[in-house]
């Protein structure tokens, strides 16, 4: 990105905006009239496009370019109706700064190219019925404003100077600030000179456990409390930071920018850098076909000098020649899933530059996920920006039935009208409750990993006696726990919701969005599929691999493999889920029923690796957390559990296992 410029002395009181306005409506005809200078009236442009992802706003291949040239890519994944009405250099050419959609703009990941590559295609203003937290955090960050107002809509139109104080109305004064200030990096240059620990002097009245431990990490800076109430803006210190290829390039680009070649990080041993996404991109169709293999591996090795001039602990891909010389030293494997392996520990506050950062809030500490310029301010100051959020207590009651996983309450939840509609949007998920305690805390991170995909925070789950087994049995840790790690009795919570999970069966999502769950029983006509892929760090744990292995031993023992039409992949999420497969004897069933077996990576998850589509008839059934159009590939996309997974691929349509033991009693 351009190095950012010293702060003004002073912001503007107005802003002033081209009359142009791009709406990513319903029809794609609509933006389409918009690129082509004719703006329609708002009502004209109705309906609006909901859950606009950042998958859609810059797919991932968009990625591996960190600096001008992403000004090229805004919206070239948005779907409208069955098309993509915006092409590479749209935007930019068509002189539009301002853009308007409907609600939950941003879902998806924590990537900061999205607002960088509107920002950096002239967009200076987003409006929109509701924001993803993450997506609007690092809007802010780089200065572009957004708001909730369409009542801006007209006075733009009509070439009106809108004042500052509309532009930030109800924002926090923190956001505002560095709204203000041109972003974070700026605001920090400005107001973060002096930060200092603030240790938690208890409060009055009881307190959530997220509440506890962000208590614990407050920090003071000239502009923020050291104590916020909720709602207000503040910083806090990590005990982790970690990063990823895809953010590390751009994280050093802005570093470099702002402070010069020669920077001195905050408590260097505290970073962990990650390769995750990038050791099967050979035969990634988007990355082949774009032609941004090099690119990756650019990408790849700007990170890698990063932290060896830093002395950063990093782990690195593991391909598939490494994986065969590998002689079990080298742990590897998705990042945030690493963090609840090796790092992560109950009560600490974890940052990662990934939206499923949440996913060690199962061993009950405070894990989320940030974009690139929180992470570079957090590498120079060790100060995390957040709004305190409100807290929603999930309750899950009963016992699972026979065949239901974690996964399959995740689809139940994100199906919820209230959770659909984005009422959990920014907010904290306790899970608690009698099925909570039964489940382990593989099923517990499915849990809080996916709250990225109903609009949280984080989720956490309070430390109990599974989280103590969980750290001596896979990590040779003796933790004891300590009183306060557990919410307090009358503590404040936006919302209950109580779900029954006896109730809950077998469920998937169509494609489109993780919110379309269904169960799968009412599928009503057959779903041929395709591909069934099988990983992720939502579904490529231990006890996920334990479900795929009852199924396909199931089906190897009865002489059944995958259809011949079919591919079935199945990819370790780390090394020791690897390692846990091959001491089981698991991949003797695994190679019987014909699966390709990947190393651990995020591959297909993040659209680049074996598992994705390479056609848009192509039909894909995944245990991904994720089916946003064109994640996965150019055709449709079905969330489901692992053992539906497995059993799809055998029947070579949509099955439950149960569905699959009767068809072949």
């Amino acid at each position: 990105m351009p190095a950012v410029q010293p702060a003004a002395a002073e912001a503007p009181s107005a802003l002033r905006f081209a009359p142009q306005i791009l709406f990513l409506g319903v029809a794609p005809q609509v933006a389409e009239r918009c690129l082509a200078g004719d703006t329609p009236a708002l009502a004209e442009a109705l309906p609006l496009r909901d859950d606009v992802s950042t998958d859609e706003i810059t797919p991932l291949p968009i990625l591996t370019h960190y600096d001008d040239k992403l000004g090229r890519y805004p919206y070239t994944g948005f779907k409208a109706g069955d098309r993509l009405p915006i092409g590479a250099d749209a935007t930019r050419t068509s002189g539009i700064e301002v853009v308007v959609a409907g609600k939950r703009y941003g879902k998806g990941s924590s990537r900061e190219h999205s607002p960088a590559a509107e920002k950096l295609a002239g967009v200076r203003l987003v409006i929109a019925e509701s924001f993803e937290r993450i997506y609007r955090q690092n809007a802010d960050n780089i200065g572009l404003f957004t708001s909730t107002d369409f009542g801006l809509v007209p006075r733009i139109r009509a070439g009106e100077s809108i004042p500052l104080h509309e532009l930030l109305a109800g924002r926090d004064a923190l956001a505002a600030a560095i709204l203000e200030s041109g972003g974070l990096l700026r605001f920090g240059q400005r107001f973060m000179r002096d930060v200092r620990s603030a240790p938690d002097a208890g409060a009055e009245g009881p307190r959530t456990l997220f509440e506890k431990i962000v208590a614990r990490h407050a920090l003071a800076t000239e502009l923020t409390a050291a104590h916020p109430a909720r709602g207000d803006g503040a910083f806090v210190r990590a005990d982790w930071r970690f990063i990823h290829e895809y953010y590390t390039g751009m994280a050093a680009h802005m570093l470099h920018a702002n402070f010069g070649r020669a920077l001195e990080l905050h408590e260097p041993a505290s970073i962990v850098v990650f390769e995750d996404h990038t050791s099967y991109v050979e035969e990634s169709p988007a990355h082949v076909r774009g032609g941004l293999v090099p690119n990756v591996h650019r990408m790849v090795e700007a990170q890698r000098d990063f932290a060896a001039e830093h002395g950063l602990r990093s782990h690195r891909t593991l391909t598939e020649d490494a994986a065969r010389a590998d002689d079990g030293s080298n742990a590897a494997g998705i990042s945030h899933a690493m963090m609840a392996e090796h790092y992560a520990l109950p009560g600490q506050l974890v940052v990662g530059t990934d939206s499923h950062t949440p996913h060690s809030g199962a061993l009950g500490c405070v894990a989320f996920g940030v974009g690139t310029t929180d992470m570079a301010n957090a590498f120079m100051t060790g100060a995390v920006r957040l709004t305190v959020p409100e807290s929603v207590r999930i309750v899950l009651e009963g016992a699972l039935r026979p065949g239901v996983t974690a996964k399959d309450i995740v689809l139940h939840l994100l199906a919820e009208p209230s959770l659909r509609a984005g009422s959990g949007l920014g907010k904290v998920f306790e899970f608690c409750g009698e099925a909570v305690a039964q489940l382990s805390t593989d099923e517990r991170a499915t849990l809080t990993n996916m709250t990225a995909e109903m609009g949280g925070f984080t989720g956490i789950v309070a430390p109990d006696a599974e989280t103590v087994c969980f750290l001596r049995e896979r990590r040779g840790i003796a933790f004891a726990l300590e009183d306060w790690m557990q919410s307090d009795a009358g503590a404040h919570y936006a919302e209950t919701l109580r779900i029954d999970c006896s109730a809950v069966p077998p469920m998937v999502a169509r494609p489109g969005d993780p919110g379309n769950g269904m169960p799968l029983a009412e599928v009503k006509e057959p779903v041929r599929i395709d591909i069934a892929y099988g990983g992720s760090c939502t579904a490529g744990k231990r006890e996920d691999f334990d479900h795929y292995h009852a199924v396909l031993r199931w089906a190897a023992d009865r002489g059944l493999r995958v259809p011949a039409h079919v591919s079935l992949f199945l990819q370790f999420g780390t090394t020791a889920v690897r390692d846990h497969c091959v001491a089981r004897g698991y991949l003797d069933a695994f190679e019987r029923v014909g699966a390709r077996i990947l190393q651990p990576s995020c591959g297909a998850c993040g659209n680049c690796g074996p598992g994705t589509s390479e056609r848009a008839e192509q039909v894909t059934v995944s245990a991904i957390n994720r089916n946003f159009p064109g994640r996965g590939g150019p055709g449709q996309v079905w969330l489901a559990s692992p053992p539906t997974v497995a059993a799809s691929a055998i029947a070579g349509e949509l099955l439950s296992f149960e569905a699959l033991q009767r068809r072949y009693a």
